[in-house]
């Protein structure tokens, strides 16, 4: 009763609240390292070195391709590049919520149901907290849109902004392979359903093919494969064979140890529950109006899962995926359930129901994820404590990065104001080298003995060094190498290379941060 007097623009602003609250979150430091760092790359790559070959990274090209945008703004606008990228990314997922708008068949929605789809795409956009910007959040981001045109699809509808759609998906599951899995499955579905609708396999067939998004999504990935073959040969020639060599045995987990990860195994028992009451108990068949957008979800969360396990890291962004869609599932199924009970029989008690129902979204995000307790505790957190210390000792300058990690270097060298003269994001290939004690004793290979993924690293540092004296070296007392009698130290290994060690004669310490120490030059003026 009391849900039915509410004003319907107090009920709204419940309903988007829990999304809302996440907003100064994503607009607070510290921002995703991965996401700074593949900007600084774009940066770097925009103000003329080249990527593949003076910047060497593991990404496909894609993602560096859409950073060009905010490194632009912040190259001929006073707005700095992480606040750029902020900016970027939600210009972006306001088009991905307008393209939601458009692919929804509000007829087939009951009132709850409508408003709980109302408030996703912001969730989708803000919830993702420290992850905001990562890939797979810019990928689920497009997954939306795209999730509700294939349920209306399965229906035998044709919804609005269809091509829009298509095209924003293909080049978000572009970002990485590993994400393919999801439209695999979803247009499985789709052809499924166009079966149960003409149940003769060759005319399900070519009724499936009738719709543009199938071509799209295959025209948008074989024009990318091209483009990475022609424009960034180096990519597939040279870093594919390093990171096969050294990249994909970093930090690595067994299946089961993934599994058992506490905020993956959560998310499972989340999903699998759900999964049963979308396949095994559904409320409207498959080819009806809105029926098929439930198994849609559940379809692209289990994909969410498969990608996660290929890249056997178990990274909190790796599960990003699985949690928003898994959520959104529940949402959508509890919405679905309360309108056939009708819960809700006026429009702002809808609004508020679905409010409560993304204040749970929120709850799960943050009760699992890594906002906002990383933005409260951000001044006294390794980031905050660098960033302090290289603005201090280089701030506006370059640095060398002897790191085999990625934070808290990045963002700290992007809100230093700092520009990394590094080939390498960080350290991997070096990591990568050293999986285990050699069997000597040694703690390092001498250079005639160096495999060529080490020895490419060993050189080059060493000429870039000389070749671009930065204003400080950062080095990184956790090599992140096993520990053999002694530990690796970043600089006893360079300086054993007679170029790296003349430069490093005009270097000394001026500060360290708990695990990290800066160098700078001894006659550089204060």
């Amino acid at each position: 009763m009391y849900a039915s007097n509410l004003r319907p623009a107090n009920s709204r602003l419940w309903a988007y609240l829990p999304a809302l609250l996440f907003l100064p979150v994503v607009m607070s430091p510290p921002a995703n390292h991965d996401a700074a760092a593949v900007l600084q790359f774009s940066q770097r790559w925009l103000a003329g070195e080249g990527l593949y070959t003076g910047l060497i990274d593991v990404n496909p090209p894609l993602i560096f391709i859409l950073n060009l945008l905010p490194a632009a703004i912040a190259a001929q606008t006073p707005i700095s590049a992480i606040v750029a990228l902020r900016l970027c990314v939600l210009g972006y997922g306001l088009l991905c919520w307008r393209l939601a708008w458009l692919a929804r068949d509000n007829h087939a929605e009951g009132g709850v149901e409508r408003a709980f789809l109302d408030v996703v795409p912001p969730l989708f956009l803000l919830a993702a907290g420290y992850d905001f910007g990562q890939r797979e959040h810019l990928m689920v981001l497009a997954a939306w849109p795209y999730l509700l045109t294939a349920g209306r699809r399965c229906a035998g509808q044709a919804p609005r902004g269809r091509m829009a759609i298509a095209l924003i998906a293909a080049l978000g599951f572009a970002l990485k392979p590993h994400f393919l899995a999801i439209p695999a499955l979803v247009e499985c579905a789709v052809l499924f359903a166009a079966y149960l609708r003409q149940p003769r396999i060759p005319s399900a067939i070519v009724l499936w093919l009738r719709t543009p998004e199938p071509w799209i999504l295959v025209l948008v990935w074989a024009a990318y494969l091209a483009l990475i073959a022609v424009a960034f040969s180096a990519y597939l020639s040279d870093v594919v064979p390093l990171a096969r060599a050294t990249y994909l045995g970093i930090g690595g987990f067994t299946l089961w140890q993934l599994l058992i990860l506490p905020r993956l195994a959560a998310a499972n028992a989340l999903l699998l529950p759900l999964l049963v009451l979308a396949f095994v108990r559904p409320a409207r068949r498959f080819t009806e109006p809105g029926g098929a957008l439930p198994r849609l979800l559940g379809l692209a969360a289990l994909a969410a899962l498969a990608a996660a396990l290929a890249q056997h890291k178990g990274w909190s962004y790796h599960i990003v995926p699985i949690e928003f869609f898994a959520c959104a599932l529940a949402g959508l199924l509890a919405a679905s359930w309360l309108d056939r009970i009708g819960a809700a029989a006026h429009p702002p008690g809808a609004q508020k129901i679905a409010g409560t129902l993304a204040g749970l979204f929120a709850l799960y995000v943050i009760s699992n994820g890594e906002a906002p307790w990383k933005q409260l505790y951000y001044p006294d957190s390794e980031a905050g404590g660098l960033t302090r210390l290289l603005v201090r000792e280089a701030g506006g300058g370059t640095a060398l990065i002897l790191s085999p990690g990625v934070y808290p270097i990045f963002p700290a060298l992007n809100n230093a104001g700092i520009t990394s003269t590094s080939r390498f994001t960080d350290l991997w290939p070096l990591q990568g080298s050293y999986p285990s004690c050699l069997p000597d004793g040694r703690r390092y290979r001498d250079p005639a003995e160096m495999a060529p993924p080490e020895a490419l690293v060993w050189r080059v540092v060493a000429e870039d060094f000389a070749a671009r004296p930065p204003t400080a070296v950062l080095v990184d007392d956790s090599p992140g190498i096993p520990w053999c009698g002694a530990e690796f130290d970043f600089i006893a290994y360079f300086t054993r290379n007679p170029v790296f060690a003349k430069v490093w004669q005009h270097y000394h310490l001026a500060g360290r941060w708990q695990r990290y120490r800066v160098y700078t030059q001894k006659d550089a003026p204060k």
